[in-house]
C-alpha cells in the first residue's frame, strides 16, 4: 500500500473554518478525503503552536541533541574524578576498603 502525501498547509483555512463551525475531526477528515489521524495531528500541532508562539504551527522536534563541547567534557571528567576520590576517601574512613 502506497502512502499518499497531502499538503495540509493548503487545507488549513478549510480545516479552521470547519473547526469553528463545530465539526468533529472525523467529519472534517471525511469531507476533505483525509485520514482522521492526519486531522488529529494537525490540530494538536496547531494548538501547541497557538499556545507557544501565538500563531502558526510548530515544527516537530527531530534530530540529535546539540553537541557537547570539549570544555564541557573536560569539566565533567574533572568533576567525576573528584567525586570518585571523595567516595574512595569515605569508604577508606568507614573501614570498607
Amino acid at each position: 500500500m502506497k502512502r499518499n502525501w497531502t499538503n495540509i498547509k493548503e487545507l488549513e483555512p478549510q480545516i479552521m473554518a470547519m473547526r469553528e463551525a463545530g465539526k468533529t475531526r472525523r467529519q472534517i477528515a471525511e469531507e476533505l478525503g483525509l485520514n482522521k489521524t492526519q486531522i488529529k495531528n494537525w490540530v494538536n500541532r496547531h494548538n501547541k503552536g497557538a499556545v507557544c508562539k501565538g500563531i502558526g504551527l510548530t515544527p516537530k522536534k527531530r534530530g540529535r541533541k546539540p553537541a557537547v563541547t570539549l570544555q564541557e567534557y573536560k569539566y565533567e571528567n574533572k568533576r567525576l574524578k573528584m567525586e570518585n576520590e571523595l567516595l574512595r576517601d569515605f569508604l577508606y574512613a568507614a573501614g570498607r576498603k
